[in-house]
C-alpha cells in the first residue's frame, strides 16, 4: 500500500485525456459496460467546457501520473431552493486501491459541493461492489432509495 501524501487532487485538463480514457474504460468494464468513441469525444470535451450545468471532472495525480477521476454534476431538485450534487464516476486504478485516492476524489466533490452551495452530495453503486461500498459506508450514508431505470 502506497502513501497518499504526494497525491493531488485537481480539474481534468485536456493534456489529461490519454490517461482519462485509460482510467474512464477501466471504470466502464469494471461495471461490464462500453461506450462508442463519439460519446468518449463527447464526455471529455463536456467535462472541460465551461457550462455550469454540465459534468465536472477531477483527476488524483501522484507522483506526476493521474491515478484515478471523478466526475459530478450540479443540478437543481424540486426538495430544495439549492443544487444538489451527484456523483457520476469514481475510479482509481487498481494499483492505488486502498491507499486513500477513493476517499479523496469523494472529498474533492464534497469541496466542491460546499463551494457551488449544494449541500447534498449523492451517487450509486452496484450492490455487489463491495470494496466500493466500504469506502462508501466510511464517507457517506447508505439510503432506502431503490433505482428503477426504463426497459431498453
Amino acid at each position: 500500500m502506497t502513501s497518499t501524501a504526494s497525491v493531488t487532487i485537481r480539474p481534468l485538463e485536456a493534456k489529461d485525456e490519454t490517461a482519462w480514457r485509460a482510467l474512464w474504460t477501466g471504470y466502464l468494464e469494471f461495471y461490464n459496460s462500453n461506450v462508442p468513441e463519439a460519446v468518449y469525444a463527447s464526455t471529455f470535451a463536456r467535462l472541460l467546457g465551461d457550462d455550469t450545468q454540465d459534468f465536472h471532472g477531477k483527476v488524483a495525480e501522484q507522483d506526476g501520473v493521474v491515478v484515478g477521476l471523478v466526475h459530478y454534476l450540479f443540478h437543481r431538485h424540486c426538495w430544495r431552493v439549492e443544487n444538489v450534487c451527484y456523483l457520476q464516476d469514481l475510479y482509481a486504478d487498481p494499483a492505488v486501491r486502498g491507499t486513500g485516492i477513493g476517499r479523496k476524489l469523494i472529498e474533492a466533490v464534497y469541496a466542491a459541493a460546499d463551494h457551488a452551495g449544494a449541500p447534498a452530495v449523492y451517487w450509486l453503486t452496484q450492490e455487489d461492489n463491495v470494496a466500493g461500498r466500504q469506502l462508501y459506508d466510511r464517507v457517506g450514508q447508505k439510503t432506502d432509495f431503490i433505482k428503477y431505470a426504463r426497459p431498453a
